[in-house]
């Protein structure tokens, strides 16, 4: 019995069984004796008594575990497996019980990670042909631009062999916040050649914090939102802009604030930007892809596949005054961590 009362369907069955035994209750035995004593308060008392309790039974038992099955298929929907929902889901009914473990299974089997893990990595082999091509023209180029004196050239075409072959060849999903750093550096140096003293780049941590340059996160979280600063917000401004990262931390959270002082976003356009970023995720590749902003969505639609929806991006701009993007993570240092963080 106690096993049975675990499923929702268990409760409705016994709540149905009461509300029948109550009825045969009312008609067997309060009725007869109103009939004979007319204490009909009494009879009123009892009834309201037991409908109460029907109620408030009603609501714990059956309501609120609905509520939490429901949300937390609603999440598995969305992309997200959890123990919340391994469990809550189970509480339907034993069949309900037997799916969701199959279900469960298949998603998080060794054999299904490994099988996309071995694709992914025969992909990224595939994709170093080319890339490999690139590094050795990029190079050649390189050392063309260094005897002629060009020495411009030759930095601009250094520094775009590193930003690919960080790109391309590294085929990690998690780096260290230091090497994203770096990269985001190299992105600038490139652009630097083209804006010139238009644009500059500053970083801030605290010291004592220096730690969180060890802290994991995807790789190319930072420079999609960099290249997006430069693009929408400081080309288009007059005079020069300072794009500014800032590094912050909660006990639990990684905060990365990407500040710029170019020309903003109208109210609209931001609306819109978060109510994509707050999307389910494929519905937000969805809209990325209809309505422009790939980049951005792109960052937050895989933070929110590795850690989960509490984390992501958030967007917050004043035309003709600037951008701010704040990036919350979760603050961890190793893949052992990794495992805790969307339990």
């Amino acid at each position: 019995m106690e096993r049975r009362w675990r499923y929702l369907s268990c409760r409705i069955q016994i709540l149905y069984t009461g509300i029948f035994v109550f009825w045969l209750f009312c008609v067997l035995g309060i009725w007869i004796r109103v009939i004979k004593t007319r204490k009909y308060v009494e009879a009123a008392g009892v009834c309201t008594g037991a409908f109460l309790i029907s109620l408030i039974f009603f609501y714990f038992a059956i309501y609120k575990t609905y509520q939490r099955v429901d949300k937390n298929l609603n999440l598995f929907l969305m992309g997200y497996t959890s123990t919340g929902m391994k469990e809550e889901s189970c509480m339907l009914s034993p069949s309900m019980e037997e799916l969701t473990k199959i279900l469960v299974r298949l998603i998080e089997s060794d054999q299904l990670l490994n099988a996309n893990k071995r694709q992914a990595q025969y992909l990224a082999l595939q994709n170093q042909i080319n890339p490999h091509f690139l590094y050795n023209t990029l190079d050649s180029i390189r050392s063309e631009a260094m005897l002629e004196g060009n020495d411009t050239v030759a930095e601009m075409t250094e520094a775009l062999a590193t930003f690919f072959r960080y790109t391309i060849s590294k085929v990690e999903n998690m780096v260290t916040l230091e090497e994203e750093l770096e990269n985001a550096k190299v992105y600038f140096l490139i652009q630097k050649h083209r804006f010139e003293d238009r644009v500059n780049l500053e970083i801030e941590y605290d010291r004592e914090d220096e730690f969180l340059l060890r802290c994991l996160l995807p790789k190319l979280t930072i420079q999609p939102v960099v290249e997006n600063s430069i693009i929408h917000g400081i080309e288009h401004k007059l005079g020069s802009g300072t794009i500014r990262i800032v590094l912050k931390c909660t006990e639990r959270r990684l905060i990365i604030e990407i500040n710029d002082d170019g020309v903003g976003m109208p109210p609209e356009v931001l609306e819109r930007l978060n109510h994509q970023l707050n999307q389910p995720v494929f519905e937000s590749i969805q809209l990325s892809k209809d309505k422009g902003g790939i980049a951005i969505a792109n960052v937050n639609n895989r933070i929110h596949l590795i850690f989960g929806a509490e984390y992501g991006m958030t967007v917050y701009s004043t035309p003709d005054v600037g951008t701010d993007t704040v990036i919350a993570l979760p603050l961890i240092t190793s893949e052992r961590q990794m495992k805790g963080v969307k339990e």
